[in-house]
């Protein structure tokens, strides 16, 4: 409710100095032959802009900063996102509607992009976490998504060596029983040395796909997860382990499920920071041209005052 209340002040203050400016605006566009950035008016209107753009810098200064109780950060924020937007057409109304030319003509233009990029992160914002809760509902934290990487790829490993390794004893076991039960010693030995060959054969051949879909497809897809990998689709990972299922016997169903399972945590770890890259990229085009066009702005204040 604070939240929304503060939005709602922030909005209605916004929308009033909008208001304002253009009427006054209008009124001076009336009262001079040649609107522009070195009447008096224009200058009010630039000072104004300048201190929207250098109040929405501030906020840069007050996370850094977050021991200085200077006002809620939710105020600071919103007074951010606001100030910032109403900047841009504050400015254009003090360069008389137009994006004039040389230093001028950079500002406008760094001024359109600060803003559009500030407007863009403020709806990344406000729309990727609970796309983030919605795509990926097994979510980490984002620092430990290599170690938890690491972790898939060690289970996987191990599901696959105990579910081949397993088969192989329990298949193997009972034929030392059954030679030893019979009283030809010498002829049953060669059976028994025939049926263990064959078990270990046939033992083989079943684990085969499962060995063979491991390190072809899964292994290194859970090594160097890629987007581009089919294992990154999961229509097309369904069909792949259904392939896979129909390939093997069912008593390795289980690991094949248990593959199937971390193949879809890799998948939400991908989705996790493909977005959170996409959250705080905006960031890299606003903060520093945003720095760079009040750098400028002050240039520009105080040749335009001086001269």
């Amino acid at each position: 409710m604070l939240i929304d209340h503060t939005h709602r002040r922030w909005a209605i203050a916004t929308t009033a100095m909008f208001g304002a400016s253009l009427v006054l605006y209008v009124i001076y566009v009336a009262s001079v032959v040649a609107p522009g950035g070195g009447t008096l008016p224009g200058l009010a209107f630039g000072v104004a802009g300048f201190g929207m753009m250098v109040f929405a810098g501030l906020l840069g200064v007050r996370k850094a900063f977050p021991i200085w109780r200077v006002g809620r950060a939710q105020t600071w924020l919103r007074g951010h996102l606001w100030l910032g937007t109403l900047s841009f057409p504050v400015i254009v109304l003090h360069a008389g509607g137009t994006f004039g030319s040389g230093l001028t003509w950079i500002l406008m233009w760094l001024v359109v992009i600060v803003v559009v990029s500030g407007l863009a992160g403020a709806y990344l914002q406000h729309t990727l976490p609970r796309r983030m809760l919605r795509e990926v509902p097994m979510e980490t934290i984002f620092d430990q998504i290599d170690h938890v990487r690491a972790q898939l790829r060690a289970e996987a490993d191990t599901i696959v060596a105990e579910a081949c390794g397993k088969i192989e004893v329990e298949t193997v076991a009972p034929g030392a029983p059954a030679a030893s039960a019979l009283g030809r010693l010498g002829v049953m030995a060669g059976e028994a040395a025939a049926a263990l060959a064959s078990t270990v054969r046939i033992d083989a051949e079943a684990s085969g796909p499962l060995r063979e879909f491991y390190g072809r497809d899964m292994g290194p897809f859970v090594t160097s997860p890629s987007a581009r990998h089919p294992l990154a689709d999961r229509a097309q990972a369904t069909l792949r382990f259904e392939k896979l299922r129909a390939l093997v016997p069912p008593l390795f169903h289980g690991p094949v499920a248990d593959l199937e399972n971390i193949c879809e945590e890799e998948r939400q770890l991908m989705a996790q920071a493909r977005l959170h890259g996409l959250l705080h990229a905006w960031q890299l085009v606003h903060v520093p041209l945003s720095i760079a066009l009040l750098a400028l702005a002050a240039v520009h204040v105080v040749v335009a005052l001086r001269y």
